[in-house]
């Protein structure tokens, strides 16, 4: 516990504060790019990404939305732990994470996917007794009620499998934590479908853009220039 409250007070002021602003900042976006669908008209053309022979074999698990909703905690950690690595590392980060934010808030306003939560069935099945469907309910109150969009790519998969890439080889943290982040980002990715909040294909889209921007900004070290110039 000593070692883990050290290592909490060794988080630079700027992961506090991007670990905040940036969960923020997904939220707004997420919620932008439904307002700006509906004002240019493009959800009017909003398709459905299920894929039946996938997701009508994946069952309804409730406990999950409790995976669902830590995903909020686990992304305002991911700049925090990431501010603990190479300055250099932690640019390139916020970097990618940025790109990957954006091209997600384009497919969601350009290209709109939506679920039917009545055909599908789910607000009949979420009315049940338990507080795991009372935590499942309040999810699907909060985004969109019968009918939800934003769903490909997934920003749960996203976003949290960023959070693990952007340490996964940094000796800076520890192995506990790196395995912490990649069992998370599993978890909370498997909880989009095991929830009902996503199809398979979101899961794809979201772990794939979160591959690739991770990828590209590797590549090209667009912060190498800025550590050499700022130190």
């Amino acid at each position: 516990m000593s070692y883990l409250w050290k290592r909490i007070k060794e988080i630079p002021a700027y992961g506090w504060i991007l670990g905040f602003v940036y969960f923020a900042l997904q939220y707004g976006m997420y919620r932008l790019a439904n307002l700006l669908a509906n004002v240019t008209g493009t959800v009017s053309w909003a398709i459905c990404p299920k894929v039946p022979v996938i997701d009508d074999a994946i069952p309804l698990v409730p406990i999950f939305a409790t995976i669902y909703l830590f995903s909020y905690v686990f992304w305002i950690m991911g700049p925090m732990i990431a501010s603990l690595t190479a300055k250099r590392n932690f640019v390139n980060y916020m970097i990618g994470l940025s790109a990957a934010y954006i091209i997600g808030f384009l497919i969601f306003w350009f290209l709109p996917t939506y679920m039917d939560r009545t055909a599908e069935g789910l607000m009949e099945m979420a009315d049940q007794p338990g507080i795991f469907y009372a935590l499942l309910r309040t999810v699907y109150g909060a985004d969109g009620g019968e009918r939800a969009f934003n769903l490909f790519p997934s920003y749960h998969c996203l976003i949290s499998m960023y959070c693990y890439l952007g340490i996964r080889k940094r000796e800076e943290v520890s192995k506990g934590v790196r395995w912490y982040s990649l069992i998370m980002a599993l978890l909370i990715s498997v909880s989009t479908v095991t929830t009902k909040q996503h199809y398979f294909l979101d899961i794809v889209g979201g772990i794939g853009i979160a591959l690739i921007c991770y990828a590209v900004v590797q590549k090209l070290d667009p912060a190498k220039r800025w550590v050499k110039e700022n130190g």
